[in-house]
């Protein structure tokens, strides 16, 4: 296993403190780069562990906040603060450039060669920082088929990949298809996969606290999932070589 180090970043964002974790690969050259969001609840040990994997494949990569430092494992305290926030695009924006200024400036990053990803709400942040016209390499999402305000999805410059359960009841296939019509009609070179069985959320492995109905793991699919983004990421983001090690 290659060895990476691992820090904690604030910054604010959104009138909050936000706390992010930041994983460096081995070396001390520049890398690409990943900006990573979570699920709704907010920053957890799975988005840490996901940002320390791609950091051992050679990406500097950050894995963003969205609550202060908070986890919300309450469902109606996530539902409160996170619906208002999924209807008003220049605050996600504002929360993924918030984090995004922190992954530019990280010395180990290269700037002209990040991606973002993101779950939930994380992914719906990544959606709107392409519509915004920011330059990404890729936007890969699980769980955030979101549409945005007409006409702006002709601004994402990159490839993006959408996965999504067939049984997810929060993005059902009416949300998709209007997902994938915004997509083409601007011309977006995009992909959705759609996991067979599958429910809201079911990347992310059980937790022990009450949750919104509709989500559920389903462990072939988290892998497959996985995969798939790490596919993206080796398609449209190759880790540069790293001159400095």
């Amino acid at each position: 296993m290659t060895t990476i180090t691992t820090r904690t970043v604030e910054y604010p964002a959104d009138g909050l403190t936000m706390i992010g974790h930041l994983a460096l690969p081995a070396g001390v050259g520049r890398r690409s780069a990943v900006l990573l969001g979570p699920e709704g609840m907010g920053l957890s040990d799975v988005e840490r562990r996901r940002a320390d994997a791609l950091a051992e494949l050679g990406y500097v990569a950050l894995a963003f906040d969205l609550h202060g430092g908070r986890y919300l494992g309450s469902p109606e305290e996530m539902l409160d603060r996170c619906m208002p926030l999924l209807a008003d695009p220049d605050r996600m924006r504002g929360i993924g450039h918030a984090a995004l200024d922190v992954l530019r400036t990280e010395p180990r990053t290269d700037p002209d060669r990040i991606a973002a990803i993101g779950y939930g709400t994380g992914g719906a942040i990544a959606l709107e920082l392409g519509r915004g016209g920011v330059n990404l390499r890729a936007i890969g999402t699980v769980n955030a088929t979101t549409t945005g305000r007409p006409g702006e999805a002709a601004r994402i410059r990159c490839p993006v990949w959408a996965g999504v359960g067939s049984e997810d009841p929060i993005m059902p296939p009416a949300q998709r298809n209007a997902f994938t019509a915004e997509m083409q009609a601007a011309g977006i070179d995009w992909r959705l996969t759609v996991y067979g069985g599958a429910l809201h959320a079911f990347h992310h492995p059980p937790v022990d606290h009450p949750t919104v109905p509709g989500v559920g793991y389903h462990p072939q699919h988290a892998q497959r999932a996985w995969r798939d983004v790490v596919d993206l990421l080796a398609e449209c983001l190759p880790v540069t070589e790293d001159l400095g090690a």
